[in-house]
């Protein structure tokens, strides 16, 4: 089953060190270096569909914007609404094919309710992008329930296995 991958585009320059600093000196050359990196990721995963959303809440168009670069699809929030909001819509019509890229929590928490997978930007900035991370991220990384005891109790639990074994696809 292809995957869609749906990426919080400006939390992901804003937790990649490298793509903030393109930022702060122009915003659109932050755009462009995650666009021509997530355009890399696509020509290694063709069967994935790639969704990037960018904030358009403050300073966009009236309606919302789609665009397309490279086999990505590209949407703008319409003036007034948050990027998050577009994400949560696709969110709910993916549900368990999407796997979105936020560090935002309460997109995480949305993605785990509607059966989707999640996983920390600056992690898949790391792992997919090419991009070198100089920290680590306190709620990334998964510890057993367990810890310390023996027998099943140390299992993940399923739905937690699920969003792994998904993300392994990527």
């Amino acid at each position: 089953m292809p995957l869609h991958l749906i990426v919080d585009g400006y939390n992901v320059i804003r937790q990649d060190l490298q793509l903030q600093a393109m930022d702060a000196r122009d915003l659109e050359a932050g755009r462009a270096a995650l666009l021509e990196a997530l355009a890399a990721y696509r020509r290694l995963h063709p069967a994935h569909k790639v969704t990037v959303i960018f904030d358009g809440w403050q300073g966009g168009e009236l309606q919302e914007s789609r665009d397309r670069y490279q086999g990505l699809a590209i949407v703008y929030s319409r003036r007034g609404e948050r990027a998050d909001e577009v994400i949560k819509r696709l969110l709910n019509r993916e549900r368990q094919r999407a796997v979105v890229v936020s560090s935002d929590k309460e997109l995480q928490i949305f993605a785990r309710k509607v059966g989707a997978a999640w996983m920390a930007a600056a992690r898949f900035a790391q792992q997919h992008l090419g991009r070198t991370k100089d920290y680590l991220e306190e709620d990334d990384e998964v510890s057993s329930p367990g810890a310390g005891k023996k027998g099943p109790a140390r299992r993940l639990p399923k739905q937690e296995r699920r969003r792994l074994q998904r993300l392994k696809k990527l």
